[in-house]
């Protein structure tokens, strides 16, 4: 009966000051889009990035800005970045980070073309066989690369 009384009444509250209480009431947290990029050679991108902790290396990808679709998130950090385009983008993980309150949603995906930094944030690009990859590269992304080639997904995008 009570949870009834209150679900009526809370339909009733004007939109914008539900949204106002669910903002105040539940943990906020950042999205970032990455991606595990092959070439055609089937060698795997890998950014070194300025500002990144230990070796700099690790997989591209960025923070979503508000309204925007993960996959275009990827796309829009791949032309800041690098001036690159992917060749179509698909799921193939999502994953949680607690000490940054932070979600990550993985994509696999193809490009080929010209690499260089067009960006201050990145100071070295390379694509990397996957048996060769470079020293520092940290383990989590180390083993998302070794489980899209264990699933079969290099390539597809």
């Amino acid at each position: 009966m009570l949870k009834n009384l209150l679900s009526t009444i809370w339909v009733l509250v004007p939109a914008p000051l539900r949204r106002l209480t669910m903002r105040a009431t539940n943990n906020t947290f950042t999205v970032t889009a990455a991606g595990i990029i092959f070439n055609t050679e089937g060698k795997v991108l890998l950014l070194k990035h300025r500002f990144r902790a230990g070796s700099g290396w690790g997989i591209p990808g960025g923070f979503l800005q508000a309204g925007e679709q993960a996959d275009e998130a990827l796309r829009r950090e791949m032309r800041e970045e690098i001036d690159l385009e992917i060749d179509g983008a698909r799921i193939f993980a999502v994953r949680t980070f607690k000490r940054q309150n932070q979600i990550e949603i993985v994509f696999v995906s193809r490009a080929s073309g010209n690499i260089e930094p067009k960006s201050i944030e990145v100071e070295r690009v390379a694509w990397f066989p996957p048996n060769a990859l470079p020293d520092g590269l940290p383990s989590d992304q180390k083993k998302l690369i070794e489980s899209v080639l264990a699933d079969g997904a290099k390539g597809r995008g």
